[in-house]
């Protein structure tokens, strides 16, 4: 097993954090055990990267199974089937090694979450229902939905083994036709998909998808198509699953269950019968109706293979999950998963609120949204709150990066800015990211651009970190006058070229996210202010702020590069090659995904560079992939089109804080979007040690 780095360099050399006189000492590698009790405290938060075993010998398989004591008293009303009858063939079940030992039943996990956009909160622990996963490492494929999988010589067939006697949590059979019916009668339908998705493409190309058996899906490619196992395994349009291709509300993830979906589609019935339903359901299309429908957050009689069901919508006080009576997973006693009964997140009016609650120890475990600068306070009332904190790196390269808009046309003056490259490297030159570092990662973050840590495969080069990406606000200076922008007001602000006062850039701030978006805007606001440069900042919710994204309304806009570090799994912050969702120009995903036939063709030569490297990734096997990536990652850096700021933290997702009556919690999990973290930590096999009501 390859041993896992620290992605920060600087974890090394954590110092005084002086708001809580605690010195943070961290271990070089997170793979080695952790340090001994008289060690500095900070040494403890990041253990050693762990995570439950998947079992692949159906001949080590349990032979016996056991559920929960409360499906046990459904069973005997009769409101059940017997275990036997839920659960796939016995060589075909999902077999899990807990991280730690074998878990006990019962229990409800309390979590905080911030409203109907957060969507991410429960598809992450849901994610068991993706068609291939990765290991604990996040470097390896493992079976998850499907029992196992073969590539062709060629590359251009991938095969995907189902399991059998695999159930819908209504118990409906979920077989092959679940995946047809995705492909068929969602992602080829024009009024649900209008645009394809580029995955499902190679050099162009589309791919189709074929029934081979009830129990075998078969991928077909007309030109090598190496890739697409890793695409089946990331978080992608095809890979991601129901819990978060159809949670985050789009019509993606690779199957859907036909039985219940067809009666919502105009091709099951006639296009005035599925309106009626619609309006009776107070939608004003069928379209609207079929996208609720289909959304496990919210449609409570949508049914589902992950772990847990919605019993309680996201878009009330208390999203609440229940287990899934039809969970096709086992411990290796043959207990099936998961062990806790229900998951409960309470409304927080704002992160202020979780983080307080996180606290006080009201929630059991909590990644999302607990906040990196409130680390000394989370350490101060550990044993207050009974719990203890655990630190996950990240290898993404920002958590904070500002992506400009190419396809900006609203202002003349502003698009023709923002589409200079000299104007967008000053841009970045005018940022103090050392300030920001201390300010906002208490100084535990890498300053730098965008590309990944240096440890990661597609590094494009340790020289790349800092390229553009250092302050000087004197060669920002020079930059911005060589390109005409000479004329300044009293306040020394530059002015327009048309004559309509000072260039005023507006940046798209999301509220309510791991990083204080706002509040960097407005200090690099600050930072700008030294190169004559005006910034509006507009702090926007998130739903909103993607929405004013897709249709390229907005200037500069403020997200993570997190996933960017697996570059062919998870472009869409550094580079629009996909309409779901696309920054820095939705116009030139939708040219780049149709080929030609919609969208905006790129003027920029080194973004239809990139393009056609991108492009041609998928006829490549490993290595040579590894090296269209570095070379697509100089070109994101040179351009500049997505600015980096400080990364290679724990800030996104990697302050977990884990109460002390849970049990099989990994030390350290990886962290990162292609491994839906906490998804490789596997959930399901979480535990309470204590008794919990």
């Amino acid at each position: 097993m390859p041993k896992h780095r620290i992605a920060r360099r600087a974890f090394l050399q954590l110092t005084t954090l002086s708001a809580a006189g605690l010195a943070l000492s961290l271990p070089a590698r997170a793979g080695t055990p952790t340090a001994p009790a008289s060690a500095k405290l900070g040494a403890a938060l990041i253990g050693m990267l762990e995570g439950p075993t998947i079992l692949r010998d159906p001949a080590i398989f349990p032979k016996k199974f056991q559920e929960a004591p409360m499906l046990v008293e459904l069973v005997k009303a009769g409101k059940l089937p017997a275990l036997a009858q839920r659960l796939p063939e016995p060589s075909d079940l999902m077999v899990l090694k807990p991280v730690h030992e074998i878990g006990k039943y019962g229990g409800r996990w309390r979590r905080g979450f911030t409203g109907p956009a957060d969507n991410e909160n429960g598809n992450r622990i849901c994610s068991a229902d993706k068609i291939l996963m990765w290991d604990y490492t996040g470097n390896v494929v493992a079976p998850a939905l499907a029992k196992d999988w073969r590539l062709s010589d060629d590359g251009r067939v991938t095969t995907i083994f189902l399991r059998k006697g695999l159930k819908w949590s209504d118990g409906h059979p979920c077989t092959a036709d679940d995946f047809l019916f995705w492909y068929e009668d969602m992602y080829l339908n024009k009024e649900l998909v209008p645009t394809p998705t580029p995955e499902f493409t190679v050099n162009g190309k589309p791919g189709v998808m074929r029934k081979r058996d009830d129990y075998t899906v078969v991928f077909e490619f007309p030109d090598p198509n190496f890739l697409f196992v890793d695409i089946l395994a990331g978080d992608t349009n095809l890979g991601n699953g129901q819990a978060t291709g159809m949670g985050r509300g789009w019509f993606m993830g690779g199957y859907a269950p036909a039985h219940y979906l067809k009666q919502f589609l105009p091709k099951y019935s006639s296009l005035d019968e599925v309106q009626q339903r619609a309006k009776a359901a107070n939608y004003d299309s069928w379209k609207s109706h079929f996208r609720f429908r289909m959304n496990w957050t919210l449609n409570t009689e949508l049914p589902v293979l992950c772990p847990w069901k919605t019993v309680s919508a996201i878009n009330t006080p208390t999203w609440a999950l229940e287990r899934n009576p039809y969970f096709w997973a086992v411990d290796t006693a043959g207990n099936q998963l998961p062990y806790i009964d229900r998951i409960v997140m309470t409304l927080a009016e704002n992160l202020e609120v979780l983080n307080l609650r996180a606290i006080a120890g009201e929630y059991d475990l909590q990644e999302r949204h607990t906040s990196l600068s409130k680390l000394p306070v989370f350490l101060e009332n550990q044993k207050k709150g009974n719990y203890r904190v655990r630190l996950d790196t990240s290898q993404g390269g920002a958590d904070a990066i500002l992506m400009c808009n190419l396809a900006y046309e609203a202002d003349p003056e502003i698009a023709k800015w923002l589409t200079t490259r000299d104007f967008r490297r000053a841009l970045s030159l005018g940022i103090d990211r050392e300030q920001l570092n201390e300010a906002f990662w208490l100084g535990l973050g890498a300053t730098g651009s965008a590309a990944p840590a240096e440890e990661v495969a597609i590094s494009p080069g340790k020289e790349y970190r800092k390229k553009w990406s250092t302050l000087d606000a004197a060669q920002a200076n020079r930059l911005l006058d060589q390109i005409g922008l000479t004329q300044k007001d009293g306040s020394g602000y530059r002015l327009r070229t048309d004559g309509k006062g000072r260039v005023r850039i507006e940046l798209m701030a999301v509220g309510g996210s791991f990083v204080p978006y706002p509040q960097i805007a407005e200090m690099i606001k600050e930072h700008w202010q030294k190169i004559g440069i005006d910034a509006d900042v507009k702090e926007t919710e998130r739903g909103l702020a993607f929405t004013r994204a897709e249709n390229a309304e907005h200037h500069i806009m403020f997200w993570s590069a997190a996933g960017s570090e697996n570059l062919f799994l998870f472009p869409y912050y550094v580079l629009p090659v996909d309409p779901s969702v696309a920054p820095v120009g939705m116009p030139f995903a939708r040219w780049y995904a149709t080929n030609g036939t919609q969208g905006k063709k790129p003027t920029n030569p080194e973004m239809l560079r990139a393009f056609e490297l991108y492009r041609s990734a998928p006829g490549k096997k490993g290595p040579e992939r590894i090296k269209l990536a570095q070379e697509i990652w100089r070109i994101i850096v040179d351009e500049c089109w997505a600015i980096g700021t400080v990364g290679n933290s724990p800030a996104f997702m990697g302050l977990r804080v884990v109460k002390n009556t849970m049990g099989n919690i990994p030390d350290r999990q990886t962290n990162a979007q292609h491994a839906r973290t906490p998804n490789t930590s596997y959930p399901a096999t979480f535990y309470f040690k204590a008794e919990k009501s």
